[in-house]
Parts: structure tokens; sequence; C-alpha cells
């Protein structure tokens, strides 16, 4: 071998060893881009909201909102996207109060006054977390709890699916894995046969036997339509699809208005037992 060849070798080992080292961090900082600071507060919608810090399995604390409405309500354990906190979603969950849901607003590690750097791993901490909380400390059973997830935090409500009892699941404007993502974005899709194969939500989601509910925008610049009816197709029954006419991304529930949270009441309060 020539030293050339040689050092042409050795270059590309030293660059395959560091994308494996430092690909996960890459990986975070391409994903995530939390706020700390918060632009809305559940005072000026007259929200009624308890401040809830509960402690992860690995040490971090979770700063969420639960926003109870009285008597036996659904709980729906709502699970965010992966930009801005907990204070960008207040205007959707004052919909939802309205409706009679109550709703705890989950705050991953990293975002809004919650400790710690996001991470695949540690989102799914923080959403068992979320539903452990609501079982033990608050009470409530598992059979009133519905877990939303919109866009990357659909990927924590299938975990939490998975992991435990919950009465139904609603996922929106969620893709089915990073690298399914990854084909569709120019020059990563160059890439994706080499991007490791988190967030498989389409593989997890098959899994799942309880009550689905997939939302998508059908304008969806970010999470493109197919996507969403991919996730749909890979889904066992019993499952919905809820395609949003002239929704994008971040828009679905203002753009699907009565309808859409119509849609999400009837099925969250739906009796699956029957």
């Amino acid at each position: 071998m020539t030293v050339r060849a040689m050092f042409l070798l050795s270059a590309l080992i030293l660059l395959i060893l560091a994308g494996i080292l430092f690909y996960p961090q890459l990986e975070n900082r391409l994903i995530f881009y939390p706020d700390e600071g918060f632009h809305d507060r559940p005072s000026n919608w007259n929200l009624l909201c308890k401040d809830v810090f509960l402690r992860t399995n690995d040490g971090e604390k979770l700063h969420c909102w639960f926003f109870p409405v009285p008597g036996k309500s659904p709980v729906l354990l709502f699970c965010h996207g992966n930009a801005g906190n907990i204070s960008h979603r207040i205007e959707n969950v004052e919909r939802l109060v309205q409706r009679g849901i109550s709703v705890f607003l989950l705050s991953y590690r990293g975002y809004g006054k919650s400790t710690g750097r996001p991470s695949e791993k540690g989102i799914y901490r923080d959403g068992l977390a979320a539903y452990d909380y609501l079982t033990e400390t608050e009470g409530i059973q598992s059979d009133r709890i519905a877990v939303f997830g919109r866009s990357l935090g659909g990927a924590v409500a299938i975990e939490v699916a998975l992991q435990r009892r919950v009465k139904c699941m609603i996922v929106e404007s969620t893709f089915t894995s990073l690298r399914d993502m990854a084909k569709t974005m120019f020059p990563w899709s160059l890439f994706s046969p080499f991007i490791p194969n988190h967030y498989d939500s389409g593989t997890k989601i098959a899994a799942l036997s309880i009550p689905k509910l997939i939302v998508h925008g059908k304008n969806d610049e970010i999470v493109p339509f197919r996507i969403g009816e991919k996730l749909f197709t890979l889904a066992k029954r019993e499952k919905r699809f809820l395609a949003i006419e002239g929704a994008g991304h971040n828009d679905t529930y203002i753009v699907g208005g009565t309808a859409y949270f119509n849609e999400i009441v009837s099925f969250i309060s739906t009796d699956y037992n029957n």
C-alpha cells in the first residue's frame, strides 16, 4: 500500500470514528430548539393552572402545567413539538379546557424552567415521569388518560403508550422515523442510508393495540403529508385518520377549527370498552 493510500485510509477511519462519536450531539443540536423564556401565561387566559415540579428517574427536574377540569373529565397528557416551550401552547390548551378536557402540559428537559439537556432517551423519560405523576400523585386512573403528541412529541406519546396503560393516543404532524425524515430533505437525503433509525415511531406504533387518532395537515411543509399517511398505514386498528385541508405543520388546530376540536373531544371521550 502506498503512503498516499495509507493516509487516505487513515483519514477515512478517523472520519468514521468522529461521526460515530459526535453524531448524537449533532443530532440533538439539529432537532431540539428549546426556549427558556415564557412568552405567555395561563393567567392571561383566565385558566386554572397548577404549577407542577416533578423528578425524572435520572434526576432531572421538570416544570409542567396541569389544567384540571372539575369532575371525572378525560385527562390529556400533551407532549409538544421540538421548539419553544409550554408557554407557546396555552391557546391550544384553552380550547381543550373549554370543551371539558383536563390537560397536563409536559415540559421536556432543557425547555422553559426544566433542567437538563434534551435527547431522544431523555424526552422519553420525561413523558413517562409525567404519566407517573398523573397516576401516582394526582390519583388519576389510566382509563381517563389520553396521550397526545404533536410533531416530535408524537414520538414521546407513542413511547408512553408503549410503556404505560392509556385509554387512547393522538399523534399529530408526526413522522415515522428520523431516517424517513432525512430522505425528504436535501442534502440529508444523500446520507439517509447511514443515518440511525432514531425516533422509530413507525415500528413502535405497529405494536400498539389501543385506539389511535392520527392527524396531519395536507400542506405540512416540514413533515410531508405522505409520511403521516405512512404512519397511519403502519398502525393497527382501532385507528382513525384526520386530514386537515389547507393546514401546515403548526396550524392544524387553527385551520381545523371547531371540526378539529370536535373530533379530538369525541375521540378522547368515547367509551372503548363497549
